[in-house]
């Protein structure tokens, strides 16, 4: 994620790399950019957190009904069916439990 983070802060950084020394970013002409690794370690955590916020998503999104399967369903069972089944999902995944 401090990769990531580091790209965020950083949008400048045309290389990111990250070894046991840290983070080092440089510019276009390759240049060494000088970065707060607290600020990036912060973004980091920021970051991951926004990403774990949204695992509901992601859940719901592996679970749900194909396109074709929806449009299958509302054609034989109507807008109730296909509600019914979306709404499972989204009570199988609520959002904001991570």
């Amino acid at each position: 994620m401090k990769i990531e983070a580091t790209k965020k802060l950083y949008p400048m950084a045309l290389c990111i790399t990250e070894n046991s020394h840290g983070i080092v970013a440089t510019n276009e002409l390759g240049q060494k950019i000088q970065i707060d690794l607290d600020a990036i370690n912060a973004e980091a955590i920021r970051l991951q957190a926004e990403y774990d916020n949204k695992q509901y998503q992601r859940d719901r999104a592996a679970e749900y009904p194909a396109v074709i399967d929806q449009l299958d369903m509302l054609f034989h069972g109507g807008y109730d069916a296909w509600k019914t089944a979306i709404q499972a999902v989204k009570d199988k995944h609520p959002k904001g439990t991570a």
